[in-house]
């Protein structure tokens, strides 16, 4: 797994480096080669996940994070399809350290109208303020741990279930039961592909959520 992460991490500054030298030798012109590849997702990312969630002022500033961390999580779940690959977001001890990136980030961004509203909620009477702060507190936590699980547990189910079909045939010891499981596993497989873009998808988009909620102005 750690030789995958590190393989993962050469590959995103390779990519990284390579789209930017291409924006500043082509600026003003028409995307080409990997730029026009990476493009897209770069705009959808900054255009319906951080713009809508953490606001057009602010959301240039945490772009990178959620850039690496998309197209991170997007290529360690493709990685984890093909042969030999390691499911890497399938190692809970990744996506702790992931999630723990993204409470880090929303804990130091609070602005003051974000601990106000954890520990003097507007609108609540103070007598239920002792029942309300440690709520609020919990789920300061419980917003990670759910990007933890989510994550983990979308990505190892997948490769159970490939596993579980694939052993159909040498529990019941004939290959005749691989005319059932072998095409219900590729079907699986194919799946897994767009769990892999959609699992990079929520974790960036829950993250920019929680962000955006930390650094959002108070209306009132």
């Amino acid at each position: 797994t750690v030789v995958a992460i590190f393989i993962m991490v050469f590959l995103l500054i390779w990519i990284f480096i390579s789209v930017a030298k291409t924006y500043k030798k082509r600026e003003g012109m028409a995307p080409k080669g990997m730029q026009s590849a990476f493009e897209p997702v770069i705009v959808f990312i900054r255009d319906d996940i951080a713009v809508p969630s953490i606001g057009e002022k602010k959301a240039y500033r945490y772009m990178p994070f959620l850039l690496t961390i998309f197209f991170f999580i997007f290529l360690s779940n493709i990685f984890g399809l093909v042969p030999l690959g390691i499911n890497i977001t399938g190692n809970i001890a990744v996506t702790l350290v992931l999630a723990v990136f993204t409470f880090i980030i929303t804990t130091f961004s609070g602005n003051k109208n974000y601990w106000k509203h954890i520990f003097a909620t507007p609108g609540v009477p103070w007598a239920l303020l002792p029942i309300m702060i440690p709520i609020e507190l919990v789920g300061i936590f419980t917003k990670p741990f759910a990007l933890m699980i989510r994550l983990f547990a979308n990505m190892t189910a997948g490769h159970i279930i490939v596993l579980s079909l694939i052993s159909i045939i040498f529990i019941n010891k004939s290959e005749a039961w691989g005319l059932l499981s072998v095409p219900m596993a590729l079907f699986i497989s194919v799946l897994e592909i767009l769990v892999a873009f959609l699992q990079a998808y929520l974790f960036a988009s829950l993250s920019a959520l929680f962000i955006g909620a930390a650094v959002e102005e108070d209306h009132h």
